[in-house]
């Protein structure tokens, strides 16, 4: 049997003005919208974007990250990042992520986010069968383009 793809959604996006600082490149708390921006794009490639998911009853609040600072990126770079997504353990989602400069592809910063499966009212609970099988497909998108 083969082994089973994780899956996996790319998109461009350009470094705004307000992501960046003082010494001229991305603030570091502007990767974690990045991050939130690229999980919320693989599930919406996945066919089950967050809001649709929720209106299931499922939440996935994060209850750990992590970010490596590889590189510098400065105002209107064009970067491409990639987001994969997997089942982690009893009940959580695990979300990895690399960020690069797109004519380039030097490393800007990667990381991964957890995520717990919880309700509405934030009480952890067993992924249901559909979740699993979100994750369990492999999709073929291409590349969105998010640059306009």
């Amino acid at each position: 049997m083969a082994e089973m793809q994780r899956p996996k959604k790319t998109v461009l996006f350009r470094v705004r003005y307000g992501e960046t600082d003082q010494m001229g490149t991305y603030s570091n708390s502007a990767v974690l919208d990045w991050f939130e921006h690229g999980r919320t794009e693989l599930l919406r490639s996945l066919g089950l974007p967050y809001s649709q998911m929720e209106a299931r009853g499922i939440y996935l609040p994060v209850v750990e990250a992590h970010v490596r600072f590889r590189g510098r990126a400065r105002y209107d770079d064009l970067l491409k990042m990639t987001t994969t997504g997997t089942m982690f353990g009893k009940a959580r989602v695990r979300c990895d992520v690399s960020i690069v400069q797109e004519d380039t592809g030097v490393l800007v910063a990667d990381g991964f986010t957890i995520h717990a499966v919880t309700d509405s009212v934030a009480k952890p609970m067993r992924p249901p069968e559909w979740l699993h099988a979100l994750f369990d497909q492999t999709p073929s998108h291409p590349t969105q383009d998010l640059r306009n």
